[in-house]
């Protein structure tokens, strides 16, 4: 008898069908693209086919325009609701094939909750079952497959395909049915601009919001600190005054005045203290996504992205784990003697190696399905920069975890000056202990003071008064939001990224350190006025708890429904009733936005007007709005997000911009094309291109400068730098 394995992806179900089989296996491919592999294990035919991610989404039952609210939904196959998803139906049409007159049906989608999802729907829709054999595993190298084939569940994991098939009716009822109430809203205000919101959405919304109020609100208070620098030993010390801040200047500068002319101090105390600081915990998704951000400067979302891809070639563990534990069943000296072979981890291999006792430094949070995130050691091959990054991150905390404790000293040296004392302190490293495996990750200081003894006197060079004011409380990164999300229980491990980029998508949210925009703000403070349910945390945070209770089989999947259409309802009745004048709010918060997104800068020709970005039959470009009389315009580039940088160009005076394109980072140039920044030099123009060997070198100009390129463009795309005079 045939087996069908339904894999979630492609890439999958090669690893899966090249572990399981005992003599080679056999390729076929469906409609010319689409492959699955015949094989034998154990003397049994397998077929092992492939999704391609989700092959189904919930869709309304019945359209009817654009009304609310809406309950009555199902699942159709994603080919005929969405015009971007119709190459799923090659996939579709080939599990079809493919699961005909087979009775023995095992899912192979990843182990959580959405993988249940998928594999639940072609299950249910596609191969016309009600149940199907489930094989669980975390790793996709060859002895955890064949592991999980003949140690496979006779039955699919209802609790979480119960709690997975809940969320996406949840999100789903709250998606439609808000959106479309605020939609038509404005269209009920005689505008019309399609607005969005939902469960997750709108509580992390308002949390950004609530900071960029904080922050708009603001008084920065002044103060002033005392600095005395001193020397001992060719070794500069900085020592603060033990008040740290002075309130009130009359304070600061009687005191000032007091030390100010003093060449010496003397040391009044010396203490030292030593600590250990523990290894790091293995990371779950949360903790990766952090780190990535901090030591690589790559977004969350990019960060998920790229573990998933080195999940699927079978170099790391499933990264959508919430577990900071690594349980001594994945085999630790087996893994680190296959990191051995690759060079980068000859050496720390060998130090763990000869450690007596090998156990990570395990974390609390747990994961019933995963272990936290691990390399499995198979030598990557084929990966790209930024992978390679990621990869190597991951590499180094595992190791690290198993690390001896790192001993630290801080020192504190009291200075006194004319009866005034200052303190100095520093910190530094006595035994490394983890940070030689997790070295290029750390961000510790390493601040060394001389080694001074009680009632020496030193040599001050000088002493500061500063003037400072208080800062208010930062915005939040692409990381502290997503961590500040998980501290909350709103949204799962796996959305919070793709939750923060709609918030950007939306308009409501711009910049690397996350800001409200305008359109953001409006949108909270009316729904805080007339409907603040919609943004009510608790509520939110409720759902995740109720849909915890069903994956363990506490609730069911029908009362949580019926509970959220009730509460839904309720909040959609009260919405209608003020919806003219939430329309007519939203809608000047619009025109607010476009306002304030459209402005540049007071114009630097006729100094009156303000410079605009308009749009004309050739594209954008920005112009002065006093036109006719100033007719001063600026080019613009015909791709990416223009906004204004609320600065002028150090060299011109010009204002200056920031251009967003996507998968670049944020570039800031000056809108005059004649800035003195720009002027270059072009030794190389007229020679030869050194990539096509027929075009020649030419001096080009954008709005970012100038640079040489090939004159084959487009044929030949090469481009160099040029140095500035």
């Amino acid at each position: 008898m045939t087996e069908l394995i339904i894999c979630e992806k492609p890439k999958a179900a090669l690893k899966i069908a090249q572990a399981l089989s005992d003599n080679g296996l056999k390729k076929e491919v469906y409609s010319k693209k689409i492959p699955y592999y015949k094989l034998k294990h154990s003397g049994k035919d397998i077929i092992v086919g492939a999704a391609v991610g989700h092959l189904f989404g919930l869709a309304e039952a019945a359209k009817n325009g654009w009304t609310y609210p809406v309950f009555d939904i199902t699942w159709k196959p994603i080919f005929e609701t969405q015009r971007t998803a119709k190459f799923s139906k090659k996939y579709y049409d080939c599990l079809k094939k493919l699961c005909k007159d087979i009775k023995d049906i095992t899912v192979a989608c990843d182990y959580d909750v959405e993988g249940e999802v998928i594999g639940l729907n072609i299950i249910r829709f596609i191969c016309n079952k009600k149940d199907a054999n489930r094989m669980k595993f975390s790793t996709l190298t060859k002895d955890d497959l064949i592991y999980a084939y003949e140690h496979k569940a006779k039955h699919l994991d209802w609790g979480q395909a119960n709690a997975g098939e809940t969320r996406h009716y949840l999100d789903y009822y709250y998606g439609v049915n808000l959106s479309r109430a605020l939609t038509g809203s404005i269209k009920a205000a005689g505008s019309f601009q399609v607005m969005s919101t939902g469960r997750v959405q709108g509580p992390a919304l308002k949390l950004i919001v609530g900071r960029e109020k904080e922050i708009r609100a603001f008084t920065p208070k002044p103060f002033w600190q005392i600095e005395l620098i001193g020397e001992e030993k060719e070794k500069e010390i900085r020592a603060w005054h033990e008040r740290d801040k002075f309130w009130e200047k009359k304070e600061a500068n009687a005191v000032y005045k007091k030390v100010k002319n003093e060449k010496k101090a003397k040391v009044a105390e010396v203490k030292r203290n030593k600590f250990k600081q523990t290894p790091p915990y293995p990371f779950d998704l949360t903790s990766l996504q952090i780190e990535s951000y901090k030591c690589l400067n790559i977004s969350p979302k990019e960060t998920l992205s790229i573990a998933q891809e080195l999940y699927t070639g079978g170099y790391i563990s499933y990264p959508r784990t919430s577990s900071q534990q690594l349980p001594a069943k994945i085999g630790y000296l087996k893994i680190l003697k296959q990191l051995g072979f690759q060079k980068n981890y000859v050496k720390l291999v060998e130090m763990l190696a000869r450690k007596k006792k090998l156990a990570p430094n395990n974390g609390k949070k747990t994961d019933p399905a995963h272990p936290a995130i691990y390399p499995t050691g198979i030598v990557p091959k084929g990966i790209k920069d930024r992978e390679k990054k990621v990869y190597d991150l991951i590499v180094r905390r595992f190791m690290a975890t198993f690390g001896d404790d790192a001993v630290r000293e801080t020192m504190q040296i009291n200075l006194d000056c004319k009866n005034e004392m200052f303190v100095a302190k520093g910190t530094r490293t006595v035994e490394a202990g983890w940070h030689v495996f997790y070295g290029p990750y750390l961000r510790l200081k390493e601040e060394e003071l001389p080694d001074v003894k009680k009632g020496k006197d030193i040599a001050v060079k000088k002493i500061e008064l500063h003037q400072k004011e208080t800062q208010p409380p930062k915005r939040y990164t692409p990381a502290s939001i997503i961590k500040e999300l998980e501290k909350r229980n709103l949204g799962t491990k796996a959305t919070r990224a793709s939750i923060i980029d709609t918030l950007f998508q939306r308009g409501y949210v711009t910049g690397k350190a996350i800001e409200a925009t305008e359109l953001g703000i409006h949108l909270v403070e009316t729904l805080e006025k007339y409907s603040p349910d919609i943004l009510d945390e608790e509520l939110t945070r409720h759902f995740e708890e109720e849909m915890e209770q069903i994956s363990v089989g506490k609730k069911t999947e029908e009362d949580v429904l019926e509970e959220a259409k009730k509460i839904l309802k309720k909040i959609l009745d009260k919405f209608r009733k003020q919806e003219k004048k939430i329309g007519k709010d939203l809608t000047e918060a619009k025109y607010e936005a476009r306002r304030i997104a459209e402005t540049i800068g007071v114009c630097p020709v006729c100094g009156e007007g303000v410079l605009k970005i308009r749009k004309g039959k050739y594209g954008r470009f920005i112009a002065c709005d006093k036109y006719p009389d100033c007719k001063t315009v600026f080019s613009l580039p015909k791709a990416g997000m223009i906004k204004t940088a609320d600065k002028e160009c150090k060299e011109c005076k010009y204002p200056m911009i920031i251009v967003i394109r996507k998968g670049r980072r944020p570039q800031e140039v000056c809108i005059n094309p004649e800035c003195p920044s720009k002027k270059v030099s072009s030794k190389k123009e007229g020679k030869k291109c050194p990539k096509c060997k027929k075009g020649k070198l030419v001096l080009r100009k954008s709005i970012y400068g100038a640079f040489i390129a090939c004159d084959q463009y487009p044929k030949c795309r090469h481009i160099e730098k040029i140095s500035k005079k």
